[in-house]
């Protein structure tokens, strides 16, 4: 008798605690059936046991099972596994089947390996969905740069400042590892510059502004960028500086400097050969003092030696004086 209550007891216990195990359960299922019965409904079946794995694998169910019926309804069956494979690679799951859902309205062939990999490497896949449909406007230059226009010079001198207007769309087939708009932006105000600056005068450019758009536009600029250029218009061009007459007054200036530097280097170096001459003919004069003050010496010499006689020194004083009076005579006629 005591045998048997001891088994009813133990057996009211397993019963207990499956009952609490199987009310643990109903309460996570739960949680569950109507995310369960939604996809049911929806015609893209989740599995309730597939949910609960979800959130032990800590994706999000809500956000899986709603993609996946978003797509469904548009035609577009993608499997559990890539959904949840994407978002635990930190993807944006959302975007991404948002981003199928138009292209294959739109009639674009976009795989769905390509759009997770535009969305994994950090790019908009919706925007560059929605640019390749509906194709926006670029400025150039860009504002945010601080320049509203794009200088450049003709070869008359003339200044002209423009702005264009760069209309592109995205290429989905390029859009990895592609150029972005700052890329367009350089590369079309370059082909604006380079235009304008081979032209030989300004009015050309002026009254043909097309002209700019069909060469830039000729030269293939969006080669490795993640756009297609659809058309690159002119929205306004202005007349600005004549650099030309600037650079010529400038060069002017600076060639009259580098004349009166030569100049003052020439009369410098005058000064300089006036003022050896002055010392050389100082030098000479000097000379001849000392010279002149050897010739009483040599007369008295001559004397000594009997060479000089008392007449011949006698004329040689006439002889200077009459040089004297004759100097004296000429300076007073003069």
């Amino acid at each position: 008798m005591i045998t048997i209550i001891a088994l009813d007891t133990w057996a009211w216990i397993g019963l207990g605690v499956l009952g609490i195990f199987g009310l643990i359960l109903f309460i996570v299922l739960l949680q569950y059936f109507q995310l369960w019965l939604q996809a049911m409904l929806s015609g893209a079946p989740v599995g309730l046991i597939d949910l609960v794995m979800m959130r032990l694998r800590k994706v999000e169910p809500s956000a899986i099972v709603l993609n996946r019926i978003s797509a469904k309804k548009a035609g577009i069956d993608i499997p559990t596994d890539l959904l949840e494979a994407h978002y635990l690679a930190q993807g944006n799951v959302t975007k991404v089947v948002r981003a199928l859902i138009a292209s294959s309205k739109a009639k674009i062939d976009l795989p769905w390996d390509r759009a997770v990999a535009i969305d994994l490497a950090g790019r908009d896949i919706l925007d560059a969905v929605n640019t390749s449909v509906n194709p926006k406007v670029i400025d150039c230059p860009n504002t945010a740069t601080g320049r509203s226009t794009i200088d450049a010079v003709a070869k008359d001198g003339i200044q002209l400042r423009a702005k264009a207007r760069v209309t592109v769309r995205t290429n989905l087939s390029r859009i990895i590892g592609g150029a972005t708009e700052e890329t367009i932006v350089a590369r079309v105000g370059e082909g604006i510059i380079s235009t304008i600056g081979s032209a030989t005068d300004h009015k050309q450019v002026l009254e043909n502004p097309d002209r700019i758009s069909k060469t830039v536009l000729a030269k293939g600029l969006d080669a490795g960028t993640a756009f297609e250029i659809l058309s690159i218009d002119i929205a306004d061009i202005d007349v600005g500086e004549n650099i030309g007459a600037q650079l010529q007054a400038a060069q002017a200036e600076a060639d009259t400097k580098r004349f009166q530097a030569q100049a003052e280097q020439r009369r410098a170096l005058a000064v300089a050969l006036e003022a050896e001459h002055q010392a050389e003919a100082v030098k000479n004069r000097a000379l001849v003092v000392l010279a002149e003050a050897e010739i009483p010496m040599a007369i008295a010499q001559a004397f000594r030696t009997g060479h000089l006689g008392i007449m011949d020194y006698e004329r040689i004083r006439n002889m200077q004086s009459d040089t004297s009076m004759r100097t004296a005579i000429s300076k007073d006629g003069a």
